[in-house]
């Protein structure tokens, strides 16, 4: 009995989801991230490349990325191979055996393979909570609300947040990181959570939400040594070793003027965007060029460039998104981000210079 194929649809937009009835807002501290069966079998009957599936596999790995950069929960659950009929029982009614015993039908998809600290969890029925350990994991965490991402969205994803209810966690469903047979089957997933157990909200407002608290957070009664180490600890690769290398430069004032704690500038050069860049795109930095378009030629996608506008707001660097979009090279990045910051780096020239291989 095989999973039919699904045509390609869009996914929905924040217009187009229903009114919440309860107003609960994913806590990093409180949530656990699940999700929910992106194994090779269950992706197979999308079309690949096309819409719901590449804004799926995009989604989870942004929201999985900045999920483990928060220290975020990550669970992947998973159904095994080879079921037997005693233990898929009224399972094997609706769908027929399942999965085979071909070990490359039971992988999670390439793109979103788990990381060594990410937690596994085999899955049985529709219910991730249903014959595992799921609800005693996240109590031994200390997490009492769960976002789920995943397929499908009206069955396994639904039950999971219906039951996730039941046990006083409040869940969330995130409308354009599921996935289903058709929009219809989609739509009608999102509008039960809506009016009866959980909340539903898009990748791009999840993202924003935690940018805007953690961003608060950083910069709540922190200021000098703090809140440089701080803005040191976001930045990834390179941009870390230039920050560290300056802050252990520079002790104190040399000149007799005041000291200027942040913003950092350094993180704003060429190379450290560079690697920021990168690291988002999952690129080698040497591949892309200052004044390469980077949604143009690289996919940069708007949900990167706002989480990148949050991350450098963060830093001390005044940006908006709509700035970035204009002219989105890093070159122009660069040029923009140092116009905005209170300090600027010695030798910045140098090191655009020496970023683009002149030196």
């Amino acid at each position: 009995m095989a999973i039919p194929s699904v045509k390609s649809y869009p996914m929905p937009a924040a217009e187009e989801l229903p009114v919440n009835r309860v107003s609960w807002t994913p806590d990093p501290s409180r949530a656990a991230f699940l999700i929910h069966d992106m194994q090779q079998y269950f992706m197979a009957c999308f079309e690949p490349g096309q819409s719901p599936a590449s804004e799926l596999t995009e989604h989870i790995g942004l929201l999985a990325e900045r999920c483990r950069e928060l220290g975020v929960p990550v669970i992947y659950s998973a159904q095994p191979g080879a079921q037997t009929p005693d233990q898929r029982r009224l399972l094997q009614d609706f769908w027929g055996s399942g999965i085979g015993p071909d070990p490359r039908e039971q992988q999670i998809i390439a793109e979103l393979e788990p990381g060594e600290n990410d937690i596994r969890l085999t899955k049985w029925r529709y219910s991730a909570f249903q014959k595992t350990d799921l609800a005693e994991q996240m109590k031994a965490m200390g997490r009492d609300q769960l976002i789920i991402v995943g397929i499908y969205a009206h069955i396994g994803c639904l039950m999971t947040a219906c039951e996730a209810f039941m046990r006083d966690i409040e869940a969330f469903m995130v409308s354009d990181a599921l996935a289903d047979f058709s929009r219809e089957k989609h739509d009608l997933a999102l509008q039960y959570a809506a009016e009866r157990c959980a909340v539903t909200l898009t990748t791009e407002q999840l993202l924003n939400q935690w940018a805007k608290e953690t961003s608060g957070d950083a910069n709540s009664g922190k200021a000098g040594g703090d809140a440089a180490s701080t803005g040191t600890r976001s930045l990834n690769g390179e941009a870390a070793g230039i920050a560290e290398t300056a802050a252990a430069a520079d002790d104190g004032p040399k000149d007799g003027t005041e000291a200027i704690s942040a913003p950092d500038p350094y993180a704003f050069a060429l190379s450290a965007l560079r690697q920021q860049v990168a690291g988002l795109l999952r690129e080698r930095p040497d591949a892309i060029g200052d004044e390469d378009n980077l949604p143009e030629y690289w996919g940069l996608d708007s949900i990167r460039i706002m989480t990148l506008a949050e991350r450098w707001r963060s830093l001390g660097a005044e940006v908006t998104f709509a700035e970035l979009a204009e002219e989105p090279t890093l070159l122009a990045w660069s040029r923009l981000l140092a116009s905005r910051t209170a300090a600027s780096v010695p030798n910045r020239d140098y090191y655009d210079a020496a970023a683009r291989g002149e030196r």
